[in-house]
């Protein structure tokens, strides 16, 4: 698989603070990869990088193989997506537009939406399941219907990487693996490329092709499912005892949390 993004020993700070050091990361074409770790660990950080957001202090990034630092803002718009965790809106935009906003950095001088970019839009709310939805508030989503709103902005961009930072937060079992299936389906079908960040283990091992494990600002571990969440990784990284096994049907490793009583706590999804 081609090479989409990659990152050579990064390194991020705030305030003289190092926040990211010596990252190496690599996401290929079609390729789904989750980004897990404790808070504080840089997550979020790294991700905003992926997209351009934050400048590094030291290191390279490559997108499509160029540098991006060779890129202005809306070069980087039309290849890379980003659906952050929350989003605010201030006026009650109706569905339909805030999903069109994603044609924002394909438009000119003059920012008038065309029959193709309408098309583009309702082809994206096909693929989400959003398109009853159209006309009504942005304000009157459950999180669940908001966060694939969100999902329907970022392909309506056409861009060929989309970075999501935890989008399964706050949504309850069913609209997790609701929006687990519309990123596994999209790099399956479509060939995107997909980086996850994810505080739901077990959803991240059943549906990501590879695993990053963050600790403080570096890489930890980084391979495939059941190289990465291990219960001596996870215990270490999370500073918390867990029992690693199988998911009975999917055969990827399934987190279980042992509480302080002894008791097993199984992670939800």
């Amino acid at each position: 698989m081609d090479s989409e993004l990659i990152l050579k020993g990064v390194y991020f700070a705030y305030d003289r603070q190092w926040c990211l050091e010596e990252i190496d990361f690599e996401l290929k074409k079609g390729e789904i990869v989750g980004m897990i770790g404790p808070n504080g660990s840089g997550k979020s950080t790294l991700l905003k990088i992926m997209d351009g957001l934050l400048k590094i202090h030291k290191g390279e990034i490559l997108l499509l193989n160029k540098p991006m630092s060779s890129y202005i803002r809306g070069d980087i718009a039309r290849r890379i997506a980003m659906v952050p965790q929350e989003s605010t809106f201030r006026f009650p935009f109706s569905v339909f537009e805030v999903v069109l906003m994603g044609r924002f950095p394909h438009l000119g001088l003059f920012p008038f939406e065309g029959k193709e970019d309408l098309e583009i839009a309702r082809q994206s709310m096909q693929i989400t399941d959003t398109l009853d939805l159209a006309g009504r508030s942005i304000h009157e989503l459950s999180g669940g219907e908001k966060q694939r709103v969100l999902i329907a902005r970022a392909l309506t961009q056409r861009a060929q990487i989309i970075l999501l930072d935890e989008p399964t937060s706050f949504l309850d079992i069913r609209h997790k693996v609701e929006i687990f299936e519309i990123i596994s389906s999209l790099a399956e079908t479509q060939g995107l490329s997909v980086v996850i960040v994810s505080h739901d283990i077990s959803l991240a091992a059943q549906y990501c092709h590879r695993i990053v494990l963050l600790n403080k600002g570096s890489v930890f571990k980084t391979g495939e499912p059941a190289e990465v969440i291990t219960a001596d990784n996870i215990s270490t990284v999370y500073q918390c005892p867990v029992l690693v096994d199988k998911n009975p049907i999917s055969k990827t490793p399934r987190v279980t949390i042992l509480s302080k009583r002894g008791e097993a706590e199984k992670e939800k999804p």
